[in-house]
């Protein structure tokens, strides 16, 4: 991997969370690589990055740790590595290693357009918001991804003219759909409860977050109620949808705040905040402490 940007190389000095895009040394199969987690913090020290940089990636990565010990934070949420730990970042999210550790195990980069779209795996892909980590230990959830990545990594490091694209796009589809089926963590959101109506509305808030946090406005881009949004957002997280909207624009509000050098005015003006004291008010309500507070907390850390 390598940055976006050739001279973005200090995350938060221009005011940008370091964004990696998929460049692998060698592309043996375009928009997908897969190698020992061992393998990319030797690629960062070669490179010369700290080995707990912060950074987003523009593609997903699955990591599933074999041996050792470590941790891993994905948007806040710190995540203990061990043997059997299984990772999911998506594009998007801002992670490091807080501590690699001796974590060591299958390394899984793809980009979104490479899994086969005919497959249902394709809808896994853009479910951006999903969970992001199982401890899975020594159970048999654990040895059938265990045996699937297996066979990923032996078809991938076949001889380059050899190497089946489409065999990996169906490999993949696989371990994707098997990951569907693991148990729910504890208090995350079942986004197939919320139908296509959630679906459309989550795309959409993506795409518009920072601009509006009207939900009316969002039920005539996509031709709903506010009432049928409201029910796809509670069936799929327990929240009507103005919370999920106000949810959302909070999480990009604390990554540039705990990541960015940027003051708290540019913030709030990037999330459709014209007066930096309402996005006060707006932050303090949902985060429980002020921009500043948070952001002091967090260079602490």
């Amino acid at each position: 991997m390598s940055p976006a940007h050739p001279g973005e190389a200090d995350p938060g000095r221009d005011g940008a969370i370091l964004r990696l895009g998929f460049r692998p040394p060698e592309e043996r199969v375009p928009g997908f690589e897969i190698i020992d987690l061992a393998t990319l913090h030797e690629r960062r020290r070669r490179r010369g990055r700290r080995p707990d940089l912060v950074h987003r990636v523009d593609f997903h990565t699955l990591t599933l740790v074999t041996e050792g010990r470590g941790e891993h934070a994905i948007d806040f949420v710190t995540h203990p590595c061990r043997p059997g730990t299984l990772l999911w970042v998506r594009p998007g999210q801002v992670q490091r290693f807080v501590r690699p550790g001796t974590a060591n195990g299958t390394h899984l980069l793809f980009t979104p357009a490479f899994p086969p779209h005919s497959s249902s795996a394709d809808r896994l892909v853009n479910e951006w918001y999903g969970p992001g980590c199982w401890q899975l230990g020594a159970t048999p959830q654990y040895a059938v991804l265990s045996t699937l990545l297996g066979q990923l990594r032996a078809e991938y490091d076949r001889e380059a003219q050899t190497v089946s694209a489409e065999i990996l796009q169906l490999l993949l589809a696989t371990v994707l759909l098997q990951i569907d089926r693991l148990p729910r963590t504890e208090g995350s959101s079942d986004p197939r409860a919320g139908g296509e109506v959630y679906a459309r509305f989550r795309a959409e808030l993506e795409r518009s977050y920072a601009t509006t946090r009207r939900a009316a406005d969002y039920a005539q881009r996509l031709g709903y109620t506010v009432k049928t949004l409201t029910r796809a957002c509670t069936a799929a997280t327990g929240q009507p949808v103005k919370h999920v909207i106000d949810g959302r624009v909070a999480l990009e509000a604390q990554r540039l705040l705990a990541h960015t050098h940027e003051p708290v005015a540019t913030i709030a003006r990037r999330l459709g905040f014209p007066e930096p004291t309402n996005f006060g008010k707006f932050f303090t309500r949902h985060a429980g402490v002020t921009p500043g507070a948070f952001r002091l907390a967090h260079r602490g850390r």
